[in-house]
């Protein structure tokens, strides 16, 4: 089995909820550790990291042990950068043992072709955030960061997490509909040029299972901050269910 889950967004919108939710999602990795082959965790693990060149985040010590128990094991454990972690150096893969993607991986089992993603910057527009990543991402900006000492860095971005739209109670998101979803356009642009049988996507924070052209499917994990899905493909077929 190849599971697919992401945009845990760990650390919001409190310490407390986010403990919750830690829990709930090694409960979820240690459920399928005895058919899992592979998991891919599609981005946004973490509201928000960085990798001092000595300093982690505090805290999440229960996934990252958990994450490191599974690959021991043998499961191969993937993820992708999101537009919350992307600041993500080697610490995961050194002491996990999970590999990191930053941008597309392109795999191909049981005959099935997937492309995955953590959904942040594909398709066309959005050029604003375009350039807002293309800057977090440059080795300048990262060095910059890296100036400061970590409790005001931290910090500061500790409080701006408690601004983005995952921490906003009672805020869900909509789907706009076929022709106003970047996501669901990159899709079908893509199939223009290449077939592939799943996208697999987070990113949009809804669970989404969209036939694109009858042939291809794209999907979206969805989120943990008020729900807990996942996708599970079993070597037929891509489904997306519901933890607990």
């Amino acid at each position: 089995m190849i599971y697919f889950a992401g945009d845990f967004h760990l650390g919001a919108p409190s310490a407390e909820a986010s403990r919750q939710r830690e829990l709930k999602i090694c409960r979820w990795l240690n459920t399928i550790a005895d058919d899992a082959t592979e998991i891919y965790l599609m981005g946004d693990i973490f509201d928000f990291w960085f990798e001092y060149g000595k300093v982690v985040p505090k805290g999440y010590v229960r996934l990252l042990a958990t994450l490191a128990q599974l690959t021991d094991k043998g499961i191969k454990i993937t993820t992708f950068k999101g537009n919350h972690d992307m600041w993500m150096f080697g610490y995961l893969e050194k002491e996990c043992g999970v590999s990191i993607i930053s941008d597309e991986l392109i795999i191909e089992r049981n005959n099935k072709k997937f492309y995955l993603h953590h959904g942040d910057g594909l398709g066309s527009g959005d050029f604003s955030y375009k350039m807002l990543r293309y800057i977090f991402r440059s080795r300048v900006c990262q060095w910059l960061f890296a100036r400061l000492h970590p409790n005001a860095g931290i910090g500061l971005a500790n409080f701006l997490s408690r601004k983005s739209r995952i921490s906003q109670k009672d805020r869900y998101e909509q789907y706009l509909g076929d022709e106003k979803e970047i996501l669901t356009q990159f899709c079908k642009q893509t199939l223009l040029k290449e077939h592939y049988d799943y996208f697999v996507f987070g990113h949009r924070h809804l669970v989404l299972d969209i036939d694109l052209n009858g042939k291809s499917r794209y999907i979206n994990t969805g989120e943990w901050v008020h729900g807990s899905s996942y996708a599970c493909f079993n070597g037929t077929k891509l489904e997306v269910y519901t933890f607990d």
